[in-house]
């Protein structure tokens, strides 16, 4: 079967059963947070792949991965415990997103991410998330990075759109500019 459809299904799946014990939001945050352990500790993909290690040992990585003191939810720790007893824990990072994105969709909430060349104070990160949570219609999710290689300006990216407003481009478009007038008086 296709990694999409699996991750799909098994995702729905948690969205309803989460949505029925009225627990979608501590689902969310807690698919997050094991998301983000993904994307930090990419040792933790290969213990899961491990078929030597026991579905316990598993269980209580994924729970720790999420909470250091592995308080988690029962909705899940049970969802967790079928995807290992399915045998589907190779999936798990894709239901993680799939589950964010469809959470995402139902509660219409917008991400977006702002990239500065210095840090950003919080009163301007929080005029800008609510500048963009109004013109979208949408609670927002708002992170930041910071990237001196831009050299001023701003970089921001929300919902799949790109606001590219930095030094660093604008010195590229010039620079090109000079090069195409160059090539046509040759």
């Amino acid at each position: 079967m296709d990694i999409g459809i699996i991750s799909m299904r098994y995702a729905k799946a948690l969205l309803a059963y989460a949505r029925e014990h009225k627990a979608e939001r501590v689902v969310y945050k807690e698919l997050k947070a094991l998301s983000q352990s993904f994307e930090t500790h990419p040792a933790l993909k290969k213990t899961l792949d491990n078929p030597v290690l026991p579905t316990e040992v598993k269980l209580k990585l994924l729970c720790s991965a999420v909470s250091d003191t592995c308080d988690v939810s029962e909705q899940y720790k049970r969802f967790m415990q079928l995807v290992l007893k399915e045998r589907r824990d190779n999936f798990l990072q894709f239901m993680c997103m799939t589950y964010i994105g469809l959470y995402r969709k139902l509660r219409h909430i917008g991400v977006g991410k702002l990239i500065t060349a210095v840090p950003v104070d919080d009163e301007t990160r929080e005029r800008i998330k609510t500048a963009a949570a109004e013109r979208l219609h949408a609670r927002m999710e708002l992170q930041t990075a910071v990237d001196p290689s831009i050299e001023g300006g701003f970089i921001f990216d929300i919902n799949g759109y790109r606001l590219d407003a930095s030094i660093a481009t604008q010195l590229k478009k010039v620079k090109q500019q000079y090069i195409d007038k160059n090539r046509r008086i040759v």
